[in-house]
């Protein structure tokens, strides 16, 4: 089968020709037909966030159908469409157990520490294959299963109540779907942060108010839209110093800023004027639970979550297209969240 893989560290991805894995017992072959690039991917391939070993092939955001299925899977057969849970985990744990598989000592991540979905199969444990109905096309499956899911566990870490107003740190793939999860949980208002005029303009399309830091200080924004009050929650999932800062920054009376985004250097906190004095709180959120991708496909098929916008861009399972996406990426431009179709 062809695989686009990661085979050093500050390099371009490369295509190859390499043998087709197999169904093992309780496992299951699924035949890729979306595979989405996430900014995660960026950090693979630029080494700010380990992975390995390699060559790996990279891809998290994966759906597809059943081509084959091992010995003692019942629930799924070929034919079945299905997304893919991206945490390979043991079940059997104290963190499995306790709904906080992602802490699983044995865990693994597809297209992290074993080969992902920018290919034409991959296999996965059953318990890992997610079904996907019919109303949702196999693109936005692929995107729900980590920019949904990563932004609907922070807006679940946050503790979002009814009535709140929130503040989305980046008008992506993973902003895009917390700026409608922000809503359906709840929020009273939500504002969205980027420079991008276009992403502002879908973010509108979606209820938020648009936030231009490109045209002035957001945190004054916020502060002057809310009353200087401020919002209740921040989630920031770009992963720069300069916006978990403001994320903070922008908070109420015991507001909760939540950081989802990956970054390679620390940012600075005022401990007495943005924490201490207004009992606030700073939360570290890491990917998601099984659980929560069931019901974000239920939302997905009720049209309560549309990435029908969000998917802006699709693109051949081959090398150089998949490599110039990574590449506006890691500039923070290009598109809202692009596609691999092999």
């Amino acid at each position: 089968m062809k695989a686009v893989r990661l085979v050093e560290i500050g390099k371009p991805l490369e295509m190859f020709d390499i043998p087709a894995p197999v169904a093992g017992p309780g496992r299951v072959l699924v035949r890729v037909k979306a595979a989405g690039i996430c900014h995660s991917d960026v950090h693979y391939r630029a080494g700010k966030s380990a992975v390995g070993p390699l060559p790996q092939t990279l891809g998290h955001e994966v759906a597809g159908v059943i081509a084959q299925v091992g010995p003692g899977v019942e629930d799924l057969q070929p034919g079945d469409r299905v997304c893919l849970h991206y945490l390979l985990t043991c079940g059997q744990c104290h963190y499995c157990r306790t709904d906080r598989e992602q802490f699983c000592p044995q865990g693994r991540m597809i297209g992290k520490h074993t080969d992902g979905g920018y290919a034409e199969y991959i296999a996965v444990p059953a318990r890992n294959a997610v079904p996907l109905p019919p109303e949702v096309p196999f693109e936005q499956g692929a995107v729900a299963m980590c920019s949904s899911s990563t932004s609907f566990h922070a807006l679940r870490k946050s503790r979002l109540q009814a009535g709140e107003t929130v503040a989305v740190y980046g008008a992506g793939g993973l902003g895009m779907s917390a700026i409608q999860l922000a809503s359906v949980m709840g929020a009273l208002q939500v504002y969205a942060v980027d420079i991008s005029a276009e992403k502002l303009a879908l973010a509108e399309r979606f209820g938020a108010v648009g936030i231009d830091a490109s045209q002035g200080d957001p945190v004054a924004q916020i502060r002057d839209l809310t009353g200087g009050r401020g919002v209740d929650v921040a989630l920031e999932v770009i992963g720069l110093r300069q916006t978990m800062e403001q994320a903070v920054q922008s908070l109420a009376i015991q507001g909760r800023a939540v950081l989802a985004g990956i970054a390679d250097r620390p940012f600075a906190i005022d401990s007495y004027s943005d924490l201490l004095g207004r009992e606030a709180e700073v939360i570290g959120s890491s990917d998601h639970l099984l659980w929560e991708l069931r019901i974000l496909v239920d939302l997905l098929r009720q049209g309560r979550l549309d990435l029908s916008h969000v998917v802006t861009r699709t693109v051949p399972l081959e090398a150089e297209p998949i490599n110039e996406v990574m590449d506006a990426l890691e500039r923070f431009g290009g598109q809202v969240r692009t596609v691999i179709v092999p």
